[in-house]
């Protein structure tokens, strides 16, 4: 099995369940199944599953009153294996076909005879089904496609490595050119392959392109395949044409999606919900226009004017219809592929904890990502070609007196270099941008002696 960060994330809920059930959410195809058993085998003595997908009559099993007794006796009626207490995980996967799942959980964490991890796609879209949702019952873990990072373990990139380049951006030194060279050759096989566990694991056993975007575009239409499925009514059509016009709205010089390019006469208002849609499903990633570039950004967002991603870099350099893979390996990025290069790490960002945002206004110009880490920002440039030193977006920005930003960023093909306010990277270090988590405690006491 591939390995992922997540599974990091289910020791910690094992080690401290705290009376919730555990549910992963995602799009298809991200390798949540395939996780999620590899976890029950390893941490567990007894591990069953039900899948609601492959056995409709699974759902029989909440069908009578919502009581622990009631639901845990019909399911070791169902399953006919071992369900020992205490030692036991049961994952419900696919529960989008089952919502009564949800509403029932609440009664089996307060049981406490086993332990519960539910899975789905689509949960983001078929919220109304779910007659009471646990609240304080259930923990949300996100899942996304392969990182930089996890691509490069599954491409067996050694820890040591890895920990020179730490070494390297802590420091800002610049990366020997062998290693430097390698890295951007793997970059440049990421963008085409993404970050789907069995496009990955084609790639990694066979090295062969052409069944790498075959496997990729099945994965495309299984995507339309569920806007056909789960979308209701009108809406089905709209959420098929914004999905559909992803890559040609990012080819676009500002990356801003136009709804005028659909249907003459769409309004925002109309299309809101199909937008919002295949962002609850995971497969598209929206990033918000912000009017000032400071922390915070969600309070100056503009949810009306925004940037639409795919969830995954090699869907999209397989929806598009030109055979751009062979340049993209060969390193030829500057000509039309900015919108690639973006999508990676609005990608990458997005899995490893930001909220994706970007600044654009005449005076200043537009800025590809503003982050936010704790009550500071940063800036973030993505250029693909050599003049990868003009950024008159992000210069004009510094400039502004009562602006402040915690680093000004340049992401390219150069090595690492310092000059003046701005950091030069290399595009392969955003495997070390990472949102710093929130403490698992924290503890705040008032001395009351003194009242």
């Amino acid at each position: 099995m591939l390995k992922r960060k997540v599974y990091q994330e289910l020791l910690k809920w094992k080690e401290n369940t705290e009376g919730k059930a555990l549910c992963i959410i995602g799009a298809r195809q991200i390798g949540k199944t395939t996780l999620i058993r590899e976890f029950g085998k390893n941490e567990y003595e007894h591990f069953a599953e039900i899948n609601f997908v492959t056995d409709e009559k699974a759902a029989d099993i909440f069908n009578d009153r919502l009581t622990a007794e009631v639901i845990i006796t019909n399911l070791t009626a169902y399953l006919q294996t071992p369900l020992e207490p205490g030692k036991t995980l049961i994952l419900f996967d696919e529960v989008q076909e089952c919502p009564a799942v949800r509403s029932a959980i609440k009664f089996l964490v307060e049981d406490g005879r086993f332990d519960y991890i539910e899975s789905g796609s689509l949960l983001g879209v078929r919220y109304k089904e779910v007659r009471s949702y646990p609240v304080g019952f259930e923990q949300i873990v996100p899942m996304y496609p392969l990182d930089f990072e996890e691509y490069l373990w599954a491409n067996g990139v050694q820890d040591k490595t890895l920990r020179y380049l730490k070494n390297c951006y802590n420091r800002r030194e610049r990366v020997s050119d062998s290693v430097h060279e390698t890295l951007c050759k793997l970059f440049y096989s990421y963008l085409v392959v993404g970050g789907m566990p069995e496009t990955v694991q084609i790639y990694i056993d066979t090295h062969d392109i052409a069944k790498v975007v075959q496997n990729q575009r099945s994965i495309l239409e299984l995507y339309r395949l569920d806007i056909a499925k789960y979308a209701e009514g009108s809406d089905k059509a709209k959420i098929k044409a914004i999905f559909d016009s992803i890559p040609a709205q990012l080819n676009e010089k500002n990356r801003r999606f136009k709804l005028n390019s659909i249907n003459a006469s769409a309004r925002h208002i109309r299309y809101e919900d199909s937008f919002n849609w295949l962002a609850d499903a995971g497969v598209a990633l929206p990033c918000y226009n912000v009017t000032e570039p400071q922390a915070p950004l969600q309070l100056s967002e503009k949810r009306n004017l925004f940037k639409l991603y795919m969830n995954d870099v090699g869907l999209l350099c397989a929806s598009c219809m030109e055979n751009i893979q062979f340049d993209l390996l060969m390193g030829n990025v500057e000509i039309n592929m900015g919108s690639i290069l973006e999508n990676a790490f609005a990608q990458n960002l997005k899995s490893n904890g930001f909220e994706l945002h970007y600044y654009d206004s005449k005076k200043i110009g537009e800025l590809d990502f503003v982050l936010q880490k704790g009550l500071h920002t940063e800036l973030v440039e993505i250029k693909s070609g050599n003049d990868f030193k003009k950024h008159l977006a992000m210069d004009h920005a510094m400039k502004v007196e009562q602006w402040e930003f915690e680093q000004s960023i340049v992401f390219s093909k150069s090595n690492i270099e310092k000059e003046a306010d701005v950091l030069y990277l290399p595009w392969y270090m955003i495997l070390f941008f990472m949102q710093e988590k929130e403490p698992e405690k924290l503890i705040y006491e008032i001395d009351l002696s003194g009242l």
